[in-house]
């Protein structure tokens, strides 16, 4: 990987470049249309017309086509609930394997919302206050230049205002297990962004610090708490936090792969430690889990009416999230171009991305690529397919 790759898992956290048309190999070519359906089929047309792609699936096919992405997939809800899925690409270059229907891959930062999600519970069961100090429930540990935990609420944290450095803008290459705190560590070696709640700017040491009071006040493992309180009650079945030292994907799954420049040669990453990630971006999941997660969350099935409104309290977040984007607590909200707001957050990770969201009328997209993207252009033509979806 190349220098700093770890920083990717700002989620959508953009850097400017001009676009990069890329070439696919023949056999990739040749799998671009691949189209899988769920439970809902299509409805019966005309020879002619059924040779054509749908809008989603000609989108995925762009993706792979001429951004020069191994592979897409994507899981699309309507409002009734029923599931179509798609594919484009291939799931393993070396083999020519075709890209598993729904397949699981790296959530990246997805697992924001998941840890956002158990610490409004927690608020809802009156043993964290949103307002009250990160030394409150980790005394004297955040301190640093400009840095003060008991300057610093609970609040901050999630919705990304505390002015704490990125830790993941300066780990290096070493691929290997890192604990929480090691990488809290990291980031307290740097000066703060900026006053704690006078502007805003994406860090993942935020979601660390989220994931360690999770781990204080219950007195279990993130993962666990993660497990018992979000997958297994929302019915996630194949959606995990990994187990440190478990650097494979357990289900069906497209590889991952790296580029070091626009012409050097993909590199398979599919098998990677990601603890580096942890309470920022560690999770694995399928587009229909979380299709499934972010729409029972909109509903009202995993948080209180008032601890949900909370959550959906925004403040401008375009500079990471694009144009007319605000950050809630581990939520994000996107203008469609059909009208409304979609709701979800998206994900970076070595080897992945993912774009996705739900509306309030029970809609929900989540498109993701086999490779981590670090073009300005690109991530917009992935964030388009998932309007496309939401608004067809």
């Amino acid at each position: 990987m190349r220098a700093r790759t770890r920083q990717g898992l700002r989620s959508s956290t953009r850097q400017q470049g001009g676009r990069r048309r890329r070439t696919v190999s023949a056999a990739a070519a040749v799998a671009i249309g691949v189209m899988t359906l769920g439970a809902l089929a299509p409805p019966a047309a005309p020879a002619a017309a059924a040779a054509r792609p749908d809008v989603v699936q000609r989108s995925l096919n762009a993706l792979v086509r001429d951004d020069g992405l191994p592979a897409a997939l994507a899981s699309v809800q309507d409002r009734d609930g029923r599931t179509r899925t798609y594919t484009a690409g291939l799931g393993d270059l070396a083999t020519g394997a075709p890209v598993p229907v729904d397949g699981q891959v790296r959530i990246g930062s997805n697992t924001k919302t998941f840890v956002a999600v158990v610490v409004l519970q927690l608020v809802a069961e009156r043993r964290v206050d949103l307002d009250a100090s990160v030394d409150t429930y980790l005394p004297g540990l955040v301190r640093g230049e400009g840095i003060d935990g008991r300057h610093i609420t609970v609040r901050q944290l999630l919705q990304q205002t505390s002015g704490l450095p990125n830790y993941s803008n300066y780990l290096g290459d070493d691929v290997r297990y890192y604990a929480p705190r090691e990488l809290l560590a990291t980031a307290l070696q740097h000066p703060a962004d900026f006053a704690p709640g006078t502007s805003w700017k994406y860090s993942n040491t935020n979601y660390v610090l989220a994931g360690l009071i999770v781990q204080k006040v219950t007195g279990r493992p993130l993962a666990e708490e993660i497990d018992r309180r979000v997958v297994r009650r929302t019915g996630l079945r194949h959606t995990y936090f990994p187990a440190p030292g478990d650097a494979s994907i357990r289900e069906p799954h497209p590889h991952g792969y790296y580029r070091e420049s626009a012409d050097a040669p993909l590199r398979d990453i599919t098998e990677i430690d990601p603890s580096w990630g942890w309470a920022a971006g560690q999770m694995v999941s399928t587009g229909s889990d979380l299709n499934r997660f972010f729409s029972a969350l909109l509903a009202g099935r995993l948080l209180p009416s008032a601890q949900l409104a909370e959550m959906r309290s925004t403040v401008p977040a375009e500079a990471t999230f694009g144009p007319g984007a605000r950050y809630g607590l581990g939520l994000v909200s996107r203008p469609l171009p059909c009208g409304g707001l979609s709701w979800g957050h998206g994900g970076s990770f070595p080897g992945y991305e993912t774009r996705g969201g739900a509306t309030d009328d029970g809609r929900a997209t989540n498109v993701a690529v086999t490779m981590q993207l670090n073009d300005e252009a690109d991530r917009r033509h992935l964030e388009r397919a998932v309007d496309t979806a939401l608004c067809r």
